[in-house]
This record gives structure tokens, C-alpha cells and sequence, in this order.
């Protein structure tokens, strides 16, 4: 039965749509601007969350207000009560002396709204209203910055504060001439708050109070030049310490950058990169990273170099004979002179394919070791296979191979089989190559504490102690003198030493220790533990 897909609806996709776009618009937002100013504006969106406190003391001055409105309200009904229960000639002493106390202007007017008592008139002035005019610039700097606010959190603007001499033309006396107490909040000139508050007065009128709390306003605003300061300290602490981070994080990375640009563009032998040996952090291990890194694609750019010019070398000296042997078969009339000259292009025609072949192998064995995944093998089994294989086919010169296995069971490695038969029939091979006529090599495996060790002995002349890193460099080869030229192509040895040296192992050569001649290749590979 075909599948069915489930549908995807409109809404999901758009869904979908809409977060690639945004990543998108943030990766590409992200790819133009330099870590400086996205540290820099990291800490300043933090100091912008700090910066709420502002709109923080609006809220604290709005309850404050509040607060002081009901204080007021409940002040008028008391002082009306207290000027109720006193006799009219007592009332203007009362009401001084309420003024005083409560710090308000007071008023009683009649139920006709006309004025009847006046504490500024009887010469109590604690009430007076401050002209912003003949006032300093800071306090200029204060309303405006009141003003700032008031608009970006939309704050309801109380109206203006206007003497009026008729008391019906006060609301809040209007309200209480009808039984109620009322108390309203207006704006005096210079942006403090003013508080009326108008209640009824038995049988004499209404009462009305007016405070003018211009501490609050001085509060808040005291508070706000406190927290402008810590802001400003903050903000100067924040950019200073944004600008060391980024001198810090940005300056090596730059530097990391140049030099990584120059080992692009080909200049690799001149550059170098700096290890920033100070740092301890994960800047200073990148540093020397590509430190490392540069140093060894030096090293292999050398080593391409040099191989490059080895196999140019290699391939000059058949391709040479071939040319000679040519170009004498066509002035070559002796039939048996033809034959030796077809025979020597035909072993320069094999010594080439058997060059060019092992330098095939030779330049991709890297990168295939590099992408080869490593699987358990027993050793000692794939050594036995292989020679049982090798005497299956026969051995040419009577040339004997013996297996020696030091401990029964599995000798178990990490690594890639076919590569590890490739060390094992290069190393047999080579000595094949150096075994006198019914000589014996002996292969071996034994097991170490922390790894499985391959021995490979043969009876010829064994390898000079100064020639013993030589002989695993390419196109290295040190020939018996009896073989004939160009049997070899001189890569064999350096194939097994690229294939031991991916697998975390090591190769050499020594001297055989129970007779005077003879070569012994030892190979050591880590144990593949369970």
C-alpha cells in the first residue's frame, strides 16, 4: 500500500517560514557586526533592564500620592467634624491651629460658596506656591527629566493648580456642599503635587484643605539622581570592562585570522602563528591549535614537495632506459640484439606500472587511513592465514617462513585488516628480498603489558645502524648487491611505516640478538581493550 503523507496546514508552514526567517535574519544580522560592539550592546540591554528603576519611581510616586490623597481625605472630615463641635468665635484659633499641624491651607466657605475664614489671610503662610522661573537649572533639568518620564510611561497629567476665590468654583467644595467628601490631586507650576480636600460642616458650610507636598516630588527625584549616578558608574564600569573583553577575545582572534588568510593564500613557510603561550583559556588553546595545525600542513606541504620531487626522480630513470631501448630498436638490425632490447623495455615497462601503482597507493594511504573506521582483529590469526596463504603459493629459493605465537588465544588490535596485511606481506616481502637461498624468516607475535608486538627476522645482512631511518623514507632502498636493478620500487617499507604510525603504533628495525647477521623488524600495536 503506496504511504499516505499527513498534511501539513497553512498555519504550520508559515510557522515554519516565519522561525527560518528569523534565524536567517539573525545569522546574517550577526555575520556583519564585530564581537566589540555585540559585547558592547550586551551589557548596555543590561544596563537598559537597570534603567527600569526610572519607571520604577514613577509607580512609587503614584502610590505615594495615593497614600497622601486618602490622608487628606480623612484629615478634611476630621477637621470638619472638629470645626462642627466648636463655637463659631472659636473656629479661626481651631483652624490656625489644625493648619499648623497638618501643614494645609484652610478654608470655610458658606453654603453660598463665599469665604469665611482663610488661614493665609489670618497670616498663617505654609502654604505657597514656587515660581519654576526664578528657580535654578537644576531644577529646570528636574521637571524636564519629570516631563521625559511622564510622557514615555503615559502618565495622566493632573491639571493645573488655580486660586479661585468663589468656593463654588471648586470642585471638591461643589461635592461636599452636597454632603460628601471629596479630595483631588492638581499640578502645582513648578510640577509638585497639590492636595484638596473639601468636607461638610454642619450648620456652618463646607471646610476645604490644600497641601502642597512638594516632598514628595523632592523624594523621587533625589532618588533619581541617586540611581542616575550608580547607572552612570555602571554604565562606565560595563563599557570599560566590554572594551578589556574585547580587546581580550577579539585582538588574538584577529590575529588568528591574519595568519590563517596567509596560510590560505599559499604562504604557509612564512607564516607563523602565534601560540599565545600566556593564555590559559580556550583562546590560547585555539592559538596553538592552529599553531600545530599550520606546522603541520608545513610539514606535509614539505613532505608533497619532496615526494613530488622523489617520484619525478623515479620515474626519469626507467623512462630514460625506455627511451634509449626505443630509439635503438629502430637502428637495430641483429635480430638477437632486437630481443635484448624488447626484453629491456618490457622490465621498464613493468618496473613502471609497479612504480606507478605503489605510488598511487603510497599518495592515497593517507586519506584513507584518515577516513578508515578501526575494527577489532586478531592478529596472530591474520599472520597465520597469511603465511599458510604465502607457502600455499610457494616461496621462490627455498625460502622457509616459520610462525612463532607466544601466548595462545586472541592477540586482539584496533585497526583496519586489509592495511595491517599490508604491513605484514610488506615486511615478509622485504625479507624474502634480503633471505640467502633456504634461509628462514620467522614471524612472531607476542603480547606486552600495554601491546601486541609482530617480530620479522630473516637470515640475510641485516640493515647498517646509520641506515635504520632511511629505510621506512620513500624511494629508500638499500639492495642486496646480487638483485637485479629496479626490482623495487623502494616504497614498501614506508607504506608499512604510514600504516603503523595511523593505527597509534610504532615500527623499527634491529639487529637479530642469537646469531651475527640478520635484520629484525618489530612492530608494536595498542591493545585493544575491552
Amino acid at each position: 500500500m503506496p504511504a499516505i503523507a499527513s498534511p501539513r496546514n497553512d498555519a504550520e508552514d508559515a510557522g515554519d517560514l516565519s522561525l527560518q526567517d528569523g534565524r536567517e535574519l539573525s545569522l546574517r544580522w550577526s555575520g556583519r557586526v564585530s564581537l566589540t560592539p555585540r559585547i558592547l550592546a550586551v551589557n548596555i540591554i543590561a544596563l537598559a533592564l537597570l534603567a527600569g528603576g526610572f519607571f520604577y519611581l514613577d509607580s512609587y510616586r503614584s502610590r505615594i500620592v495615593d497614600s497622601t490623597l486618602l490622608r487628606v481625605n480623612r484629615e478634611a472630615r476630621l477637621i470638619a467634624e472638629a470645626m462642627a463641635a466648636a463655637e463659631p468665635g472659636e473656629r479661626e484659633a481651631l483652624a490656625l491651629r489644625l493648619a499648623k499641624d497638618t501643614g494645609s491651607r484652610l478654608r470655610l466657605f458658606d453654603p453660598a460658596g463665599r469665604l469665611l475664614l482663610d488661614t493665609r489671610a489670618s497670616g498663617l503662610r505654609n502654604f505657597r506656591l514656587l515660581d519654576p522661573d526664578k528657580e535654578g537649572w537644576q531644577q529646570h533639568a528636574a521637571r524636564f527629566l519629570d516631563a521625559v518620564i511622564d510622557t514615555v510611561v503615559q502618565a495622566k497629567r493632573a491639571p493645573l493648580y488655580r486660586e479661585r476665590r468663589d468656593g463654588q468654583a471648586w470642585p471638591d467644595v461643589q461635592v461636599a456642599a452636597g454632603g460628601k467628601v471629596s479630595a483631588r490631586v492638581w499640578r502645582a507650576p513648578d510640577r509638585t503635587p497639590v492636595f484638596t480636600a473639601a468636607a461638610p460642616v454642619t450648620g456652618a458650610g463646607v471646610v476645604m484643605t490644600t497641601l502642597n507636598a512638594r516632598e514628595i516630588t523632592q523624594t523621587v527625584r533625589v532618588e533619581r539622581f541617586r540611581l542616575s549616578v550608580v547607572l552612570l558608574i555602571v554604565a562606565l564600569v560595563s563599557v570599560l570592562l566590554s572594551l578589556f573583553l574585547a580587546r581580550t577575545i577579539v585582538r588574538p582572534l584577529r590575529r588568528l585570522a591574519r595568519a590563517a588568510v596567509r596560510v590560505r593564500r599559499g604562504r604557509a613557510r612564512e607564516v607563523v602563528v602565534p601560540r599565545l603561550p600566556s593564555r590559559r583559556d580556550e583562546i590560547g588553546m585555539l592559538a596553538r591549535a592552529l599553531s600545530d595545525m599550520s606546522l603541520a600542513l608545513r610539514a606535509r606541504i614539505d613532505a608533497t614537495e619532496a615526494f613530488a620531487a622523489d617520484v619525478t626522480h623515479e620515474l626519469k630513470n626507467p623512462l630514460a632506459s625506455l627511451r634509449s631501448a626505443v630509439e635503438g630498436l629502430g637502428q637495430v638490425r641483429d635480430p638477437e640484439l632486437q630481443e635484448r632490447l624488447l626484453a629491456i623495455v618490457r622490465d621498464d615497462v613493468h618496473r613502471l606500472d609497479r612504480l606507478i601503482t605503489d605510488i598511487s597507493e603510497a599518495s592515497r594511504l593517507d586519506a584513507q587511513l584518515s577516513r578508515a573506521k578501526f575494527d577489532p582483529v586478531d592478529l596472530a590469526a591474520m599472520v597465520e592465514a597469511l603465511i599458510a596463504n604465502r607457502e600455499a603459493r610457494g616461496i621462490e629459493r627455498d625460502i622457509r617462513l616459520r610462525f612463532d605465537r607466544g601466548l595462545p588465544g586472541p592477540l586482539i588490535v584496533m585497526g583496519e585488516g586489509a592495511r595491517l596485511e599490508r604491513v605484514v606481506e610488506n615486511l615478509i616481502d622485504n625479507a624474502i628480498s634480503f633471505s640467502p637461498d633456504g634461509g628462514l624468516i620467522v614471524v612472531a607475535v607476542s603480547r606486552e603489558p600495554d601491546a601486541i608486538v609482530l617480530r620479522v627476522e630473516d637470515e640475510g645482512p641485516g640493515v647498517p645502524a646509520e641506515a635504520r631511518d632511511a629505510v621506512f623514507r620513500r624511494f629508500q632502498s638499500i639492495r642486496p648487491a646480487a638483485e637485479e636493478f629496479g626490482q623495487h620500487s623502494g616504497l614498501g617499507l614506508a607504506i608499512a611505516h604510514t600504516i603503523v604510525d595511523a593505527h597509534q603504533g610504532t615500527i623499527h628495525v634491529e639487529d637479530r640478538e642469537d646469531r651475527l647477521s640478520g635484520a629484525r623488524f618489530v612492530v608494536r600495536l595498542p591493545l585493544a581493550f575491552e
